[in-house]
């Protein structure tokens, strides 16, 4: 290596701004992950004392997810997944779930972060039967996103299109429909749709959110169940619709109580 060259590595930490707190990193630390700096943790405290249920929610989503993977993987037969808004690895993975149901299964993962970027090494796991990958890309600009991802996934076969609390980032709620709308539309017939985001309806939850936001951080939109339900226009919605997450299919013999963060699995026709 040339003397004053940067490693990979080396740039995306150069990049890392620990003076403001980012979303991926206080959703890791309320999942009990380390890949978060002190200002992470104290914006991720003020919010959780202003809103104490936003561990509930954040692990209700993890749960979510590992359901609705393991039911694509498995009783849908999906075997391509295209994981939008990764955030940092904690447990069960997308690509750890599938691959548990079909080690065949091939995952991209897709994110702008450089903390993330950092982590792809551990992200890019895989079965040998299977394909895990890292795109560092913008959600502004899907049809980029769908044109790398190409490069590893098949587009005249089904894909599940994740995304997972991501959306609220996009402030502009009609620039988030139609990157919505333009990543549906590169998806073949038979793919699916899996999404969740957090809503508007608990007034502590909104409290904290602009707190969070007036820290100088991206910002996270709440949106209405009503907003949230438009990005499945066109999609035949899987039972049992769009609903709080932890109600979503939920595991035999438990008792879920309702949390302020809806999804749900969507068939393109």
């Amino acid at each position: 290596m040339a003397d004053g060259q940067s490693t990979p590595d080396q740039e995306a930490l150069s990049k890392i701004d620990t003076t403001v707190p980012h979303s991926a990193r206080i959703w890791n630390y309320w999942m009990g992950g380390k890949d978060n700096y002190e200002v992470d943790r104290t914006a991720g405290d003020a919010y959780r004392a202003m809103a104490p249920n936003i561990e509930t929610m954040a692990r209700a989503s993890r749960g979510y997810l590992i359901r609705t993977v393991t039911f694509v993987a498995g009783e849908l037969g999906i075997r391509q997944f295209l994981d939008i808004g990764t955030g940092l690895p904690t447990y069960d993975n997308t690509h750890q779930v599938a691959q548990r149901v079909a080690p065949e299964s091939r995952i991209v993962y897709v994110d702008n972060d450089p903390l993330v970027l950092r982590h792809a090494q551990a992200l890019l796991t895989s079965t040998p039967e299977g394909v895990t990958d890292y795109i560092d890309a913008d959600l502004h600009e899907p049809e980029k996103i769908i044109e790398a991802a190409s490069r590893i996934l098949d587009f005249n076969k089904p894909v599940a299109l994740m995304l997972m609390g991501i959306l609220g980032h996009i402030q502009d709620y009609e620039e988030a429909k139609s990157i919505v709308r333009r990543l549906q539309a590169a998806l073949p017939s038979g793919s699916y749709f899996v999404h969740y985001d957090s809503t508007d309806t608990d007034a502590a939850l909104k409290e904290a959110q602009q707190g969070y936001d007036d820290t100088g951080a991206i910002p996270y939109v709440l949106r209405s169940p009503a907003q949230i339900s438009a990005y499945y226009e066109g999609l035949e919605l899987l039972e049992p619709g769009i609903v709080s997450c932890p109600l979503w299919r939920p595991e035999t013999g438990t008792s879920p109580e309702p949390t302020d963060v809806h999804g749900g699995v969507a068939l393109k026709p």
